[in-house]
């Protein structure tokens, strides 16, 4: 929230005050009471804004790049939450491009987003009046736990719109995909620096690695759905050797071109069962 310089003033003023109280070892300032604002902090009477104090960093956020995510859902595992809807076009978190003749698309809670392990996997969701399948490409901060925001057209095939939220029951299915999977070599790309996606896989991704000194190398896969080598694959004379992990245990080997060529997309040899 921007804030004015004559409510900046007010806002200093507060903390010099609850400041000065806590150096001259006086008794612990009560909290201030006022109206609760939604970007933080509290409105008070005389219109100053308190700032809500940042807590103590205890972890690592569940869908940060700084620690291990969440377990992902694991297949046909089923979960109950509830359903809303938002105004999707395919793309989101996942980094997918726009899919506006597919539009049974969903956004998933952080939790069961879980660092974007899975992104693109398709889900059944049954609510009120019917059974959908749906494809993950976003993730959905506000939601809770179990929780899936799904497209306009998906919601109102299980529920009329005015509904808003609805139970849900949902499990990740196998995807009715065709062809092999693919590989998207994202913008920016070079042989210093190197981001993989992998699409049109018919179970998540659990895991992608390339081949270096004859052994192959985890890449970390990142929240927004790219797997990135920081320093970049480097050299590949032989080709870029991958291999790709399924969350049902298959595994694919695929050879990209060695030089790296950004925003790209190579088919690869196979599908997981």
């Amino acid at each position: 929230m921007r804030l004015s310089s004559p409510l900046v003033v007010r806002v200093l003023s507060s903390l010099v005050v609850v400041l000065g109280a806590v150096a001259c070892g006086g008794a612990e300032p009560e909290t201030p009471t006022g109206t609760p604002l939604e970007d933080g902090g509290t409105l008070l009477e005389d219109g100053a804004v308190v700032p809500t104090p940042s807590p103590t960093a205890t972890g690592s956020s569940p869908t940060g790049d700084s620690g291990p995510p969440p377990a992902p859902v694991p297949l046909g595992t089923e979960q109950a939450g509830e359903a809303t809807y938002y105004a999707a076009d395919g793309s989101g978190n996942c980094s997918f491009d726009p899919s506006p003749q597919d539009l049974m698309v969903a956004a998933l809670n952080l939790t069961d987003y879980a660092g974007s392990a899975t992104c693109g996997a398709c889900l059944t969701v049954t609510g009120p009046n019917a059974t959908i399948t749906v494809r993950v490409v976003d993730s959905c901060p506000g939601c809770k736990k179990g929780d899936v925001d799904l497209s306009r057209s998906a919601f109102e095939k299980i529920a009329p719109l005015s509904r808003g939220r609805v139970p849900i029951t949902w499990r990740i299915v196998p995807c009715a995909v065709t062809g092999p999977v693919a590989y998207r070599i994202k913008e920016g790309s070079s042989k210093f620096y190197t981001a993989i996606q992998v699409r049109n896989h018919k179970v998540p991704v659990a895991k992608l690695e390339y081949e270096r000194a004859g052994a192959y190398v985890d890449i970390p896969r990142k929240t927004y759905n790219f797997f990135v080598v920081e320093k970049g694959v480097g050299d590949q004379p032989g080709g870029l050797k991958l291999r790709v992990t399924g969350s049902n245990g298959a595994v694919l080997l695929d050879t990209l071109p060695g030089t790296i060529t950004p925003a790209t997309t190579h088919a690869g040899a196979a599908q997981f069962p």
